[in-house]
Parts: C-alpha cells; sequence; structure tokens
C-alpha cells in the first residue's frame, strides 16, 4: 500500500491555522448510537465555521473501540458522509483519532484512509508499558499509511509525559505534519516546541493547541529559539480542542480575533489576554478540573444538550456523569461571559436543520 500523502491544499490549511473540535459522540438514552444527532453535530460544525474535525477521538469516547461497542468505523463513516455532502471538503481538514498498540492503530489508519480521512491524530494513551522508542517506531508505521498528526495528551486522562529527545525524533519523522500540544503543563509544552524548533523538519511541523486550559495565551504566544547561529520561531497555528466542540461558532470569531492581532503586531492583546482568562473559567466549567476531570465528556454534552444539539448526556459508560455542582457552573460561565457563547447561531442553524 503506497503511503498517503496530505495534499497541498490541505497541508496549505493546515499550516496557516484553523479551528479543529473534537468531535463528541451522540447517544440514545440506551447508549445506543444516536445517528440523527451524531450528523447533526457534524453539519453543527461544518456550518459553525470551523476549518476542519476530529473524530474518534477523547471526546469520541475511547470505549468506541470495545468490540462489545464497535462504532469506531460507524462514527468516522458517518462524519464522512456529511462532511462530503457539504461541499467543503476541499477547504475542511478530516482527522481521525487513532489509538492502541501498532496492530489496532494500522487498522484505523486503514479504516480512516478507507473513509477519505486527511490525517490520523495519533495517541500514545494507554500505552505506558511501551519504550519512547518503540513508539517512535509504532508512529513510522503508521506514517507510512496515512499522514500523522501528533499528540501530546495529559497523563490525568491516560497519557504521561515524554522526554525532549522523543519529541525531537519525532518531528524528525518523514509524513508527521503537525503536533497537538495537550499536557496541560507548561513545562512539557516548551519542551515539545524547543524540540521541533531544533528538528531538521521544524519548517514541515504546524503546532496546534490542545492545552484547553490556556487556549488564547498559546495561540498568542511566539516561542524563539538560538539554533546554530539562527534565530527559530515557532507558535501554535490553530487549536484542536475538545473545549472548541462547544460554542464552536463564537471560539471561530474568538481564532479570527487572535489572527488579526497576530497580523497587526499584537494589537489588541491585551484585551485578548483577558478573553483568554475568561475562555479557561469556562474550560473550568466544562472540563471538571476540581473532580479530575471526571465530567469532562458530561459537561461538553451539557451544554450541547442545553442547545438542542443533542437529547441527552449519555456516555457509554453509566458512571460517567456530570459532578457535584457542575450543572451549575456550566450556568455561571453561560451567564458571565455571553460574548463566548453562541446560543443565537446554534438557534438559527437548527432551524435550517430540523
Amino acid at each position: 500500500m503506497a503511503t498517503q500523502q496530505l495534499s497541498s491544499i490541505k497541508a496549505t490549511l493546515l499550516k496557516q491555522g484553523t479551528v479543529i473540535p473534537a468531535h463528541p459522540l451522540a447517544l440514545s438514552a440506551d447508549r445506543k448510537l444516536d445517528e440523527e444527532h451524531q450528523r447533526l453535530l457534524t453539519r453543527y460544525y461544518l456550518a459553525s465555521g470551523a476549518g476542519g474535525v476530529a473524530v474518534g477521538v477523547h471526546s469520541t469516547q475511547f470505549a468506541i473501540r470495545d468490540p462489545q461497542v464497535n462504532l469506531y468505523e460507524k462514527v468516522l463513516a458517518l462524519a464522512a458522509e456529511e462532511m462530503a455532502a457539504s461541499g467543503k471538503g476541499d477547504s475542511f481538514i478530516a482527522v481521525a483519532g487513532i489509538c492502541g498498540d501498532t496492530d489496532q492503530a494500522l487498522k484505523e489508519a486503514a479504516i480512516a484512509r478507507n473513509y477519505d480521512y486527511d490525517l490520523a491524530l495519533l495517541s500514545m494513551g494507554g500505552l505506558q508499558g511501551k519504550t519512547e522508542a518503540e513508539l517512535l517506531d509504532r508512529t513510522r508505521a503508521v506514517a507510512a499509511i496515512v499522514p500523522v498528526f501528533g499528540f501530546y495528551l495529559q497523563p490525568s486522562v491516560g497519557g504521561r509525559i515524554f522526554s525532549y529527545d522523543f519529541w525531537k525524533a519525532f518531528a524528525e519523522i518523514p509524513n508527521v505534519h503537525a503536533i497537538k500540544a495537550a499536557p496541560f503543563n507548561r513545562y512539557q509544552t516548551l519542551d515539545l516546541i524547543r524540540a521541533v524548533c531544533h528538528s531538521s523538519r521544524n519548517d514541515e511541523i504546524t503546532l496546534y493547541t490542545g492545552n484547553d486550559d490556556n487556549i488564547v495565551a498559546d495561540l498568542l504566544t511566539t516561542y524563539e529559539f538560538e539554533i546554530n547561529g539562527k534565530t527559530v520561531r515557532k507558535r501554535f497555528e490553530g487549536g484542536l480542542l475538545g473545549h472548541w466542540a462547544v460554542w464552536t461558532h463564537a471560539a471561530v470569531n474568538l481564532f479570527n480575533e487572535v489572527k488579526r492581532c497576530r497580523e497587526n503586531g499584537d494589537q489588541g492583546i491585551a484585551d485578548l489576554l483577558k478573553k483568554g482568562v475568561a475562555v479557561t473559567d469556562m474550560n473550568a466549567a466544562i472540563f471538571d478540573p476540581a473532580h479530575g476531570f471526571h465530567g469532562c465528556i458530561p459537561g461538553i454534552h451539557e451544554v450541547l444538550r442545553r442547545q438542542g444539539l443533542l437529547k441527552g448526556i449519555w456516555c457509554l459508560d453509566p458512571d460517567e456523569k456530570l459532578s457535584p455542582g457542575q450543572a451549575e457552573e456550566i450556568t455561571r460561565v453561560c451567564e458571565a461571559y455571553p460574548e463566548l457563547i453562541d446560543d443565537g447561531f446554534v438557534s438559527d442553524f437548527l432551524e435550517n436543520n430540523p
């Protein structure tokens, strides 16, 4: 099987930076796939102005891969159908989440390729028994099939801490095009960026923030290193975020504000940093760090339920529910930051998508 390459159009879109929401899973009360609302969510992201969507990722629930659930291929197929029907295929990046050991990752990469996904978001979650060298070999194997979007996942939800040397070697792998930084930690984020800057492929790797606790500041920061007598600069060009699975139209507007600020000598940066604090406050309500992120996925679902984009907040795991006080926190942030929610947009969207 020949290696799939990222098209020049999609490569340009990726490098320019965009909003990529992490797609949730719509379920009915009996915890079966709600295909109608699964499709509706994809159409919402397409209509919101996002530049792509990531399916089969943490927000889609890793348990979709369990044999008794077996929804991985189905959710990729549904999103692919909606993306194709939208007519936005050339301007919308399709990302498929890839998990598991090498054999599983290769099977999922083949499924993603079969449904015309552009990139594989390669998770290292749940592989604590593998050495860094083994995980680099796994990455090379997947990259031989599909273009790779690397993923630094925070330990709180199954990830692990990686060395500077790991990320430098990771960036050297051909057909790796981007890396999502989501360690929720400034030291580890800096390790990743410094490693990419020191790699020979630093111009070929685009960085996306996955740090939902620091979105705006990440997007506004330029990292600079002196390397072999030259100044190398790198920044997060866009984001691939669970937080952007909700209030997506407002997130697109905020991202466009950030881009204008970056293009105009940081004009308006103080106001954006204030909005960044608000975004972090909103994320705390959704992602539930107060309870070890237990209510993260239900929190995403609760916002979408209130807007009418989901019927309920059911997860595949019956024990995955909102934490005590979390619903009240979501209400608080919605009332505190009305300019950062998109209820009006969603209402109009649902009128046109009955």
